[in-house]
């Protein structure tokens, strides 16, 4: 069995998937590759079959276009390995933190014991001017051993695992049950979200894995972007609500108690930037931020009392349209911060 399953969800990447391709090819006879071929109408169908021609790991599915959540969703069904990761195909992993990942995973699998979540971290990258930010979790886990959820340390404001940081155990992951919507942006909050009750036993490995491309105009994450597609933040934001209960939450361990509460205060303040921060159909977009709340309050009401009294709440007093303004300044100031605008 291979040790990690590579998903590559691909949409007219002909540009860019090659060096992602490259880069997951540096793990040898341990991974499988699936090039997920997501209707792409430029050359990548063309360049995944040449890669699959050339190495047997790699594999590739063409399917009609479904979005990047449907590209996870497929990577995961057909998954052989071990672990299971997602790289999309404008971002890479750098190859000796790859090796050092991999020669763990095997010095664990020859040792009978592996964990259910490995962590790593994960950098920004901002290649037109060779920026970069890092993320790292040194102040949130234990290194160099296995540890469950009890010994986290708290999250502060933005820090969060995403996607990029995780390496689920792929049997772990199914029995999660989590199948990301189709043709919706910002799914990744899901995957990072709605698995982590699953993962008893956790490893962090203190390495610079997987690099995050920062920069295109076309990137989901531009502020731009980010304030025109606010509908499917919202709807991102009720698949998470939707997943747990309060009262479920608060019957975990302390630490994974606190961390997905953290985490769902995060994606509610980017939720409620994404939607007050356009500057057309302000009646449209204060009503939907209304019905979200309402959904909220509807579906729990220990959730919706702790969602007002956190993050959100310092906002909550301003102006719809002024809330917008702050919000806004508040996640370009970020980016900036990051290197990722």
């Amino acid at each position: 069995m291979k040790l990690i399953s590579f998903a590559v969800p691909c949409y007219n990447s002909a540009g860019y998937m090659r060096r992602c391709i490259d880069s997951l090819l540096k793990g040898g006879e341990d991974v499988e590759i699936i090039v997920v071929n997501d209707g792409s109408k430029d050359e990548t169908p063309l360049i995944a079959a040449e890669y699959a021609a050339i190495h047997p790991n790699v594999r590739v599915v063409n399917k009609e276009n479904g979005g990047h959540g449907s590209g996870v969703n497929k990577g995961l069904e057909l998954a052989q390995g071990l672990y299971y990761k997602v790289v999309d195909s404008d971002d890479w992993l750098d190859g000796d933190a790859l090796e050092k990942l991999l020669a763990l995973l095997r010095e664990h699998r020859d040792a009978g014991k592996l964990a259910d979540l490995y962590i790593t971290n994960f950098v920004y990258e901002k290649v037109c001017d060779n920026a970069r930010y890092v993320r790292s979790y040194v102040h949130n886990f234990p290194q160099g051993r296995f540890f469950g959820w009890e010994e986290v340390k708290r999250f502060h404001k933005s820090n969060v695992l995403l996607m990029h940081s995780l390496l689920y155990r792929t049997d772990k992951l199914r029995q999660s049950n989590t199948i990301l919507p189709e043709h919706t942006f910002y799914v990744d909050n899901i995957f990072a979200y709605k698995p982590l009750p699953f993962m008893k036993k956790l490893y962090y490995l203190n390495v610079d894995l997987y690099r995050y491309y920062i920069g295109r105009e076309d990137q989901s994450v531009s502020a731009k972007n980010i304030v025109r597609r606010y509908d499917q933040q919202i709807r991102v934001m009720k698949e998470m609500i939707g997943a747990y209960t309060y009262e479920q939450l608060e019957g975990l361990e302390s630490g994974l108690c606190g961390y997905m509460k953290h985490y769902l205060s995060v994606v509610m303040m980017l939720t409620m930037m994404f939607t007050a921060g356009g500057r057309e159909d302000i009646p449209g977009r204060k009503a939907a931020l209304g019905e979200l709340w309402d959904y909220v309050r509807e579906r729990d009401g220990q959730m919706y009392a702790y969602l007002r009294r956190s993050y959100p709440a310092l906002v909550n007093w301003l102006p719809f349209r002024l809330r917008g303004r702050v919000m806004v300044a508040g996640y370009l100031y970020y980016s900036k911060k990051i290197k990722c605008s």
